[in-house]
């Protein structure tokens, strides 16, 4: 850290995501472009987000520098997360998962009318035990899934 000539502690400027980074934005993946937003919105450095959130600096780094992500982050993580970035948890959540060859769907807050949420909560659960080629097969099964639902006759 520096102290400029204010008093006012500052990060490297390592630590802050340079002009230069947004030209390379189309080779983010979706989560590490919502961090990279977030932070050139509010002008927070990576210790800044990772302190508000509570997370290890070097996890907000590794996540918002790591291309191909095998896995999505933990649950706590992403609540973490999108305390420090100031967003909705799911949109850090789908970020994750989009990063990681998953589409997610939030179809809202989850309530004792909804049925499915023990399917749903062991869906996601299981997320991190599979491979990501088998999480690209499970998001084709679940597409397929939703596309035959929607195209199916609603005049019965």
């Amino acid at each position: 850290m520096t102290v400029d000539a204010a008093g006012d502690r500052q990060d490297p400027p390592a630590e802050r995501p340079r002009a230069a980074d947004a030209a390379l934005e189309p080779a983010l993946n979706p989560l590490q472009r919502l961090i990279q937003q977030r932070l050139r919105e509010r002008g927070w450095s990576y210790g800044e987000v990772a302190k508000r959130g509570g997370l290890p600096r070097s996890t907000l780094y590794t996540l918002a520098t790591t291309r191909n992500l095998t896995r999505p982050p933990r649950p706590a993580t992403i609540d973490a997360l999108a305390v420090g970035l100031d967003v909705p948890v799911s949109a850090v959540r789908a970020a994750a998962a989009e990063s990681t060859g998953l589409h997610y769907y939030d179809d809202g807050p989850a309530g004792p009318e909804q049925p499915g949420n023990q399917e749903r909560d062991l869906l996601i659960a299981s997320i991190d035990e599979l491979t990501p080629d088998e999480r690209r097969h499970v998001a084709a099964l679940v597409e397929s899934l939703r596309n035959r639902v929607s195209q199916e006759p609603t005049d019965r």
